[in-house]
């Protein structure tokens, strides 16, 4: 696959510091940058391709599950069930539940959903982008997770990716206690890179629109905007919006690397807050969000800028950012302790929002 020869939204300075308050996290963490040089060789080897399937699948490689994860077929079991699109396509959701879960005390009613929108550029990715995180969250027993398999871009641009995950979206509304055994009032959305940006965007749209039923968010490594909009962000929110330019080359993230994904997504692309949630005048009435942030990551303030706006509109927001560490990390070093803290922390999370969620 072929980059452009220089960004065209941004600026480039390779003596680029970043901003005053968010470039200090980008120095590298010494066990992240003794593997760099590994890494950026394995990541080179995926973009070696000349057509958008073969990309995908090289995507697609499956490594060891860490130490700890729950196992699937063991732990957690899975199944496919295919739900409406608005234009007749029909949506395949992968639902993981616990092993355990027939055995269990859980009711409907006190089973929540977690709603899986995956990562990959809006272009690439699957139902086990994140699946280590997928593992955990369904082995939980008051948990049923729903992976979608939303259409990819360039193929079906913005903003048919949204639109599947809205109509996903509303289909577990209207049949989670018939077809999931779970509450449609008691869902979170998960998201993770540009899948979060698609769980900020489905947010916002059920906040718009009067529609209940989202209890949290838990967003990783987030996208909040499309750099050609980064200086309207900076004169509105006095966001810092730097890294970019300060991390030119994330190894799974990168200036050029983010273009190329946001050219498939969104080309000719026009002020809209459906792709670009930062857009929006405020975040208030956004249910409880999650975030984890990646120091070294061309996506971090981004990610920074959703958490101060979040923040801003009153919105109960917990935020780790993790020093010196590459986008995505938590898959590609998963010895790492920090990768360990990443998922535990994530684990905590839903369950307290389980917990929170059925005190009431």
């Amino acid at each position: 696959m072929k980059f452009k020869d220089a960004p065209e939204y941004v600026p480039t300075d390779p003596n680029s510091k970043g901003g005053p308050r968010n470039g200090p996290y980008a120095e590298l963490d010494p066990h992240f940058a003794a593997a760099r040089a590994g890494a950026e060789a394995i990541m080179d080897t995926l973009w070696k391709a000349d057509d958008w399937e073969t990309f995908r699948n090289n995507w697609k490689g499956e490594s060891p599950l860490p130490e700890g994860t729950p196992k699937p077929g063991v732990d957690v079991e899975a199944s496919y069930i295919k739900v409406p699109a608005r234009d007749g396509h029909e949506i395949e959701l992968k639902i993981m539940k616990s092993a355990k879960s027939a055995k269990s005390a859980a009711t409907a009613d006190d089973t929540i959903v977690v709603l899986r929108m995956h990562g990959g550029g809006w272009a690439i990715g699957w139902h086990d982008t994140e699946v280590i995180e997928n593992l955990h969250a369904a082995s939980h027993p008051n948990v049923v997770l729903a992976s979608i398999d939303y259409r990819l871009a360039p193929e079906y641009p913005f903003p048919t990716p949204l639109n599947d995950c809205i109509d996903a979206f509303q289909w577990v509304k209207a049949n989670a206690r018939e077809a999931l055994h779970a509450n449609p009032e008691k869902i979170v959305l998960l998201g993770g890179s540009a899948g979060s940006g698609l769980s900020l965007a489905l947010a916002l749209h059920a906040r718009d629109h009067n529609i209940s039923g989202i209890i949290a968010l838990a967003l990783d490594w987030p996208t909040g905007a499309h750099p050609k909009f980064f200086p309207e962000l900076r004169e509105r929110f006095g966001y810092e919006l730097e890294s970019y330019v300060q991390v030119p080359n994330g190894v799974v993230s990168g200036a050029l690397i983010m273009e190329f994904f946001l050219d498939a997504y969104t080309p000719n692309v026009q002020h809209d807050v459906r792709h670009s949630p930062l857009l929006a005048d405020t975040f208030a009435g956004l249910p409880p969000a999650f975030l984890q942030i990646a120091g070294f990551d061309t996506l971090r303030d981004e990610g920074v800028a959703v958490a101060e706006k979040l923040q801003r509109g009153g919105v109960p927001t917990e935020v780790h950012i993790y020093q010196g560490l590459p986008h995505c990390f938590s898959m590609l070093f998963t010895d790492l302790p920090q990768a360990k803290e990443y998922q535990a922390r994530q684990n905590a999370f839903l369950e307290k929002t389980i917990k929170l969620a059925n005190a009431k």
